[in-house]
């Protein structure tokens, strides 16, 4: 009888688990599946900078409006660049500014890149909607899956 209770809640655990918790109740940003493989190498000119901590880089073509991948000295974060507090609208692509992210819609939403955390004047329930970072040697892999 132990055992039997033991291997149910063994196997209640394991399915109540999920590895992609981020942010799957925002009504507002759809999932997207994706993966950038070796796209993100740091040996490039154009990601050169995360080598160094402090420093961001922007990669389109990923997510909804792209993603920011910020590098702060002891590890990588990757964010979407859409304001997840909008539905995907022109105005809520993200721009950013040092370690801010701002959204152009009237609201005038701001997030921060290293944590995903809203500016204290947001709107809004919802942080940026955060990715998978894997980091090999010079290559940066970001994913959604």
């Amino acid at each position: 009888m132990k055992n039997l209770l033991l291997i149910v809640l063994t196997s209640f655990l394991l399915h109540a688990c999920s590895k992609n918790d981020d942010n799957n109740d925002n009504e507002y940003l759809t999932d997207i599946n994706f993966d950038t493989g070796t796209a993100i190498n740091t040996n490039f000119p154009q990601y050169n900078s995360l080598q160094f901590p402090g420093n961001h880089a922007i990669v389109y073509g990923f997510g909804l409006s792209g993603i920011v991948v910020y590098y702060s000295g002891s590890s990588y974060t990757a964010f979407e660049l859409s304001d997840p507090n909008h539905y995907y609208q022109s105005c809520s692509a993200l721009t950013v500014s040092g370690v801010l992210a701002s959204c152009g819609c009237d609201d005038d939403n701001v997030y921060d890149i290293l944590t995903g955390q809203p500016n204290g004047s947001t709107t809004g329930q919802y942080g940026l909607k955060p990715y998978f970072v894997e980091v090999s040697g010079n290559i940066i892999r970001v994913y959604n899956n």
